[in-house]
């Protein structure tokens, strides 16, 4: 690829933190746009001085104004579009701000890479599926059913990227991963289950289940992820495609309490705040990935269990 420039919404968040290390590395031009208000500066603190890193920009994807300078200055090559809100809850609270951050920013971005043949990527989320009712688990046919309107406002942004690849032939690519973990996951809140439970046990805490615990997981270590997520966008097979990234293998959230402690006696069962929305199964099937991008998970949820409790452990919080 002769043009190196690529652009990364969300980088300063917990995902977008790994694909912005694995651009870097492999030698891109990367320019980061994040309003922070999901993600953290300091996530990106190593790479500050990077001579790849040309520019990180405080700035929201609703700024169409913001986006058609950064467009016009450097046609980026590559959009990878990340920034998100991301929060189950807050989306049932306040659905508006949920539909403009994930639906109309992702119209603002898809004008833009339209204008200058830009690829896009859009990470989208395992939420949109309905439950695993197959021992194959969920491929990209699986029936979806957004029981949030976060999920909601992805599927929408989903139809609106795949509409740019039939009615304009625009590269476009969405990724669906499936419950990603690791380093640099926030240890507090919703979304980061394994963080969280690995915080509470080092500091000696209850680890608290909303529900019966039953619901299963299928969990991504985040390298794995990033390296699933940054392949999408150098792979024209996957153009106009939907690809799911996950492990391969699901496990209870109360077996997932139980590894992580080890004492049944800790663990402790509450009340969900929007069972509604609750996945009773999850279960990643990853073939078509392996197939078009000859990707596969490499991490154990064993091994990755172990790395995020050693970061936690010598005092990466956030």
């Amino acid at each position: 690829m002769l043009n190196k420039n690529i652009l990364l919404t969300g980088g300063a968040g917990f995902i977008g933190r790994w694909v912005a290390k694995k651009l870097l590395d492999d030698g891109y031009q990367l320019w980061i746009l994040d309003d922070l208000s999901n993600g953290q500066e300091s996530n990106l603190s190593e790479f500050r001085d990077h001579p790849n890193l040309k520019a990180f920009i405080k700035g929201t994807i609703l700024d169409e104004a913001l986006l058609n300078e950064l467009f016009e200055q450097n046609r980026f090559a590559v959009c990878y579009h990340l920034g998100a809100s991301i929060n189950v809850q807050d989306s049932i609270d306040d659905p508006r701000t949920t539909f403009n951050n994930d639906t109309i920013g992702t119209f603002y971005i898809l004008e833009q890479c339209r204008k200058y043949n830009t690829k896009v990527v859009f990470m989208s989320t395992c939420m949109v599926y309905d439950r695993c009712s197959d021992i194959k688990g969920i491929d990209e046919l699986h029936p979806t059913k957004p029981a949030s309107p976060y999920a909601g406002a992805k599927v929408a942004a989903e139809n609106m990227v795949l509409s740019y690849y039939y009615a304009y032939k625009l590269p476009t690519v969405v990724i669906r991963p499936f419950n990603t973990y690791g380093p640099f996951q926030k240890t507090g809140g919703e979304g980061g289950v394994v963080a969280i439970f690995l915080k509470n046990d080092l500091d000696g805490k209850d680890l608290n289940i909303y529900g019966d615990g039953t619901q299963t997981r299928d969990l991504l270590y985040v390298e794995d992820c990033a390296r699933f997520v940054v392949v999408a966008g150098f792979n024209s097979k996957v153009d106009g495609e939907i690809v799911n990234a996950g492990l391969g293998r699901d496990i209870t959230v109360n077996d997932l309490a139980l590894t992580i402690t080890g004492d049944s006696s800790r663990i402790k069962h509450v009340e969900h705040i929007h069972p509604q929305s609750e996945i009773p199964k999850l279960l990643c099937n990853s073939t078509k990935a392996g197939e078009l991008m000859e990707w596969k998970a490499e991490v154990s949820l064993e091994e990755g269990i172990a790395r995020t409790r050693e970061w936690i452990k010598q005092g990466g919080l956030n």
